[in-house]
């Protein structure tokens, strides 16, 4: 199941969706609301923060995972410009200190033919690498 990225931006571009969208940019990791909310400086109505991170996601500047924790997360999306890019792919959820990360490695489901799948949402649960 492939994705196709718009990289739209062409709404109307505000400090604050400028804001969210470096944050993003930089961390290395999924973001939830709360995590982007403590990292932008000039405390962002929590609703605003919702509408321009559902908008990332349908201009396809970001993707989001929701995780076994009910929290949605959201990603900057780096590859979109590649033709084959994907947006089929676990992460993973550490329990200890909260990280959420892709996994690289797309996932192939093999589903009956009549089957069209529209997302794809796969989370693993555990300890990361730096909390073992």
């Amino acid at each position: 199941m492939q994705h196709s990225c718009n990289k739209k931006m062409s709404r109307r571009n505000t400090p604050t969706t400028n804001a969210v969208l470096q944050v993003l940019k930089q961390s290395k990791v999924a973001l939830s609301h709360d995590m982007l909310s403590e990292e932008l400086e000039n405390g962002v109505d929590r609703t605003t923060i919702y509408r321009i991170l559902n908008r990332f996601e349908e201009d396809g500047l970001v993707h989001k995972v929701i995780c076994d924790d009910g929290k949605q997360y959201f990603a900057y999306c780096s590859d979109c410009e590649k033709e084959d890019h994907s947006h089929d792919h676990f992460h993973f959820r550490c329990t200890n200190c909260g990280k959420v990360e892709c996994l690289e490695n797309e996932i192939k489901v093999d589903l009956p033919e009549s089957y069209r799948p529209t997302v794809f949402n796969g989370v693993i649960t555990g300890i990361c690498d730096e909390c073992v």
